[in-house]
């Protein structure tokens, strides 16, 4: 184990990428960068793509989990499979997703929306919430060059 990870980080530069507007998709990278910042590191999630639902103003309360396959295509199954998550989640004592967004936010984790998908997709800076910055695809790169871990979720 190196030297940094046994003295919990010596503020190192951790990156994520969220691409899916799903509680699968966004859960990760809330985890993994909550816990890199009480750490003591520098911790970003990258949105892009349908990520970017995520840091829309109540999108993280309306994640669903979809199962793979064909289990997925069943109609009403993501409700089933989204109630059995948080089911899941709140019985191992898991804050949920809306209350893990909300400690990452508290707790100093950056949130960064893709510039290149916001004129995509027709978005503008007021269509997320409080503390989101913007960042093209260039600076993300930059900045993930810079990075001890950079983690795609």
């Amino acid at each position: 184990m190196s030297q940094s990870m046994k003295t919990g980080g010596m503020n190192q530069k951790h990156g994520f990428i969220t691409s899916r507007g799903t509680l699968d998709g966004a859960m990760p990278a809330l985890v993994m960068a909550l816990n890199s910042v009480r750490l003591g590191n520098d911790a970003t999630i990258f949105y892009t793509f349908m990520g970017m639902d995520v840091i829309r103003p109540g999108g993280i309360e309306k994640l669903k989990f979809y199962p793979e396959g064909t289990m997925g295509a069943i109609p009403g199954m993501s409700h089933i499979a989204t109630g059995m998550m948080k089911k899941w989640m709140n019985e191992a004592n898991i804050p949920d997703a809306a209350e893990m967004f909300e400690m990452a936010q508290l707790e100093g984790v950056k949130l960064v929306a893709c510039h290149m998908t916001m004129e995509m997709m027709k978005l503008k800076q007021e269509d997320f919430v409080e503390g989101v910055e913007v960042w093209t695809a260039e600076e993300f790169i930059k900045y993930a060059g810079e990075c001890d871990l950079c983690l795609f979720t």
